[in-house]
């Protein structure tokens, strides 16, 4: 949905793009520690991500979906 591109090259590893997203749709790698999108389809296009990177790694683009909305259960 939101998130369409981290750039490894520019991303510092920082972790500030997983901290901030409400709906934990990002992850680090084990190895680098760099940002990459683990949940795509949870992304609600907050944008959070890319205004808070401090390097500009990340690119989004608001798309919608015509899918159902499912209900959370815990």
């Amino acid at each position: 949905m939101g998130v369409r591109h981290i750039s490894w090259e520019l991303c510092n590893a920082c972790g500030i793009c997983i901290e901030n997203c409400p709906m934990d749709a990002l992850r680090a790698d084990e190895t680098t520690g760099k940002a990459f999108i683990q949940y795509l389809r949870d992304c609600q296009s907050c944008f959070l991500c890319q205004k808070e990177c401090p390097v500009e790694a990340i690119t989004c683009y608001p798309s919608f979906e015509r899918r159902i909305p499912q209900a959370w259960s815990a």
